[in-house]
């Protein structure tokens, strides 16, 4: 019995890690996204994607020059929308949101999006996203 209440234990503090960080995100706060993240972490964007050139992506410094400098640098506005948790066990979260966002050519996506997180005692060890990644391209071309 002590394990499934440990289990759900950390599956709540696990949610509410990956909950600050989309909150995070939201407001700009790049350092307290990176700050939610093991110094190991790794990363892949959605095969597909053209953010996937450099996959995976290796430690957080990794992860804001290939993926966010590049997404700030390319995009009028970007952001997260209706996102939703899945907390799971096994130190996983799942989150299902989309992506409303300008790229600076002038064209508009809104994508469905899933990511799913890996968490080793608080910190972010890997990251996995999914996306309709035909969506992205059609805007970015």
């Amino acid at each position: 019995m002590k394990t499934i209440e440990n289990d759900l234990k950390n599956a709540t503090q696990n949610r509410a890690v990956i909950d600050g960080l989309y909150k995070a995100f939201a407001v700009g706060d790049i350092p307290e996204v990176l700050g939610a993240m093991d110094a190991n972490i790794v990363w892949n964007e959605a095969e597909g994607n053209a953010y996937a050139d450099r996959n995976p992506y290796l430690g957080p410094e990794s992860v804001l020059n290939g993926v966010f400098g590049r997404i700030m640098q390319e995009h009028e506005y970007f952001n997260l929308e209706d996102i939703e948790l899945h907390g799971m066990l096994n130190d996983k979260v799942l989150a299902t949101l989309r992506y409303d966002a300008k790229v600076k050519n002038g064209k508009h996506y809104n994508a469905q999006v899933a990511h799913f997180w890996t968490l080793k005692d608080g910190k972010v060890v890997a990251f996995q996203q999914y996306v309709d990644t035909k969506k992205l391209s059609d805007a970015l071309n």
